[in-house]
Order: structure tokens, then C-alpha cells, then sequence
């Protein structure tokens, strides 16, 4: 099934699950599409089977806590950042419930996640005005980046390019075999008093940067030339998350008000509004990257499914997006 403006319209809650008593802070889907991880406020980190559509189980971080988590190259391990005790991360076999490997070095919150999509590295931005470069296989530190500002990072889809915002104003773009160097390219945008921004995401061709904020506004830029492509707006949400759709050719977020609005990211128009049925504002939003179905989050989870005539009333999900 082809993502197109006619299938995200019809896209309803396929799933409710209410496994958290407090807010879901992240959530990531594994490389194969199969599986869902996600933490929260209520120091736990769950799992859901995206095939089946089932809870598969839970694990309880009330020592550190968890704020934000990732799928590593192995299966049913994660890296998480912790929200207690220290600001560390914590490599995770979710079977087992045991720390594989820990990774000191910031001393402020994490505020960026970002694995690497064809090796064991990871990227790390904290409000300690630093990104880190990690090797999974390794607890030391392999690259340091010292920003004057807040930052947060992205890998190129590609593995090799590493893009850095500051300050809610600066794009810098590293080679990551050579980033001591400095950035080789550098866009600057007008910066909003409004607002500040959250998130920094590559669309999966590498060729737009959605640079999400916790304002009523999303930019769309050339991920080449830095150039403004698009501004999407139209919705409140502090939180927003926002995504791309596994094509690169939509953009989604999610608002205070429950509900996920959808454009078109190459026209710039808004092509869907879809009701979540959430009892909160929209915290988490990612697009399964393997099928056609879509994950949300406040305090519960919500799993979304195209209707049709066959999938209606009941989980379906094995059609792969493209």
C-alpha cells in the first residue's frame, strides 16, 4: 500500500493501550518495523509487538529513570538517557533487564538521542551545551562537540553527515569522520522569541530537515542549501514532535488537543486532521518505518491503521509502507 493524501486520511485508532499511569516522553519503533519501545514519566520502559498489536511487556527504571530511548543495532536492546541520579546512558537488554554497558560524560539533561543507521555509533546533544559521539562497544566518549548553546542532532540517513542546531537559529552540518574540523556547511534562520526548537529529524531520502518546535510552528528546510522550504502551522502543541512518513513526502504532528495534522511536505498544504483520541496533548509521534501503521502517545498508546472494508474492526498491520 503506497502512502498517499487519500490513505493518511483514512487512518484511524486501530489500539488503545493505557500501560503508564503518567506520560510517555519517547517512543521508537525497531528497524524492522516489528516492534515499539517506549518510556515515561512513571519510570518505565514498554515494548509492544506491532505485528500482533499486543503489549509484550514492561520494564521498571525507577533507580535512573528514562526521558528518551532508542532501538541499538541488536535486537531487543535500547540506549535510554536517565532522569535521575546522573544524566549517563545506559545501554539496555530489555529480556534480560540488564545494563549492558553504561556511557558517563554529560552532567546535564539529554535532550537528543540519534542512532547511527549503519553502525554501532550514537549521537547524544545535553543542555551541557555538548554532543557527544558513542560507540556501543565502547563506554568512553569517541567525539566531543562544544556548542554555545542548547543543541540537538541528527544523522543523515547515510550515517556519515551529523547536523547540529543551536540556539534555536543554526544549522551546522559535520562530516562525521572528520568533525573536528568543523562544520563544512552552515545555515542560519531567523530566530523565533516565540519559541525554541525540540527536535531535528532528516527525512529517510536526506534531502529535507524537519526542524520541529514548541511553538505553534514547524520548518521544513534543503537539507543541501539550508534554504526555507515550508512553515507548517495551524495547530498548539508544547510538545512538538513531529515526523516524516517513510516516503519523505509528508510531514505529521501532533497537538494539544488530541488530534494529528497532516501536509503534504513537497506543496506545503495540510492534507489531514485526524482525531486521536487521546486524553491529553499529543507527547510522542513516529511513523512505523516497515508498515503501513503509525504510533501516538500522551499517557497511553495509540496505534493507528488505514480503514478498509477487511481492516476496520480488527489489527491487520502487515502491509508494508513504501
Amino acid at each position: 500500500m503506497k502512502v498517499t493524501e487519500e490513505a493518511l486520511r483514512r487512518f484511524r485508532v486501530a489500539r488503545i493501550f493505557k500501560k503508564n499511569s503518567e506520560k510517555i516522553n519517547c517512543l521508537d519503533f525497531s528497524p524492522d518495523g516489528k516492534a515499539i519501545v517506549s518510556s515515561s514519566d512513571d519510570d518505565s520502559i514498554v515494548t509492544y509487538d506491532c505485528v500482533e498489536g499486543l503489549h509484550k511487556g514492561t520494564v521498571p527504571s525507577k533507580k535512573y529513570g528514562v526521558d528518551l530511548v532508542r532501538y541499538a543495532q541488536a535486537p531487543d536492546t535500547v540506549v535510554c538517557s536517565s532522569n535521575k541520579v546522573d544524566d549517563a546512558l545506559r545501554y539496555l537488554s530489555l529480556p534480560y533487564n540488564k545494563y549492558i554497558q553504561y556511557f558517563p560524560g554529560h552532567d546535564k539533561r539529554v535532550v537528543a538521542l540519534s542512532k547511527s543507521p549503519v553502525d554501532e555509533t550514537f549521537l547524544s546533544a545535553s543542555l551541557d551545551e555538548t554532543i557527544r559521539l558513542w560507540d556501543l562497544r565502547v563506554p568512553n566518549c569517541q567525539g566531543l562537540l562544544y556548542l554555545r548553546g542548547m543543541p540537538l542532532c541528527a544523522f543523515h540517513p547515510e550515517g556519515v553527515v551529523l547536523a547540529a542546531a543551536v540556539n534555536s537559529e543554526l544549522v551546522k552540518l559535520y562530516d562525521i569522520r572528520a568533525f573536528r574540523k568543523g562544520p563544512f556547511s552552515n545555515f542560519r534562520m531567523q530566530q523565533e522569541e516565540t519559541c525554541e526548537w525540540t527536535e531535528l529529524k532528516y527525512s529517510n531520502d536526506g534531502k529535507r530537515i524537519l526542524i520541529a518546535t514548541n511553538g505553534s510552528y514547524i520548518h521544513l528546510i534543503d537539507s543541501f542549501t539550508g534554504v526555507p522550504m515550508h512553515s507548517f502551522k495551524g495547530f498548539n502543541n508544547s510538545n512538538n514532535i513531529a515526523c516524516f512518513t517513510p516516503d519523505s513526502e509528508f510531514v505529521m504532528a501532533g497537538s494539544d488537543d488530541g488530534k494529528i495534522h497532516v501536509w503534504n511536505g513537497g506543496k506545503g498544504i495540510k492534507v489531514a486532521v485526524l482525531n486521536g483520541k487521546h486524553t491529553g496533548p499529543i507527547t510522542c509521534l513516529q511513523f512505523n518505518p516497515k508498515f503501513m501503521t503509525f504510533a501516538s502517545t500522551c499517557s497511553d498508546m495509540v496505534f493507528w491503521l488505514p480503514t478498509t472494508e477487511e481492516s476496520k474492526d480488527c489489527w491487520r498491520p502487515g502491509v508494508p509502507a513504501s
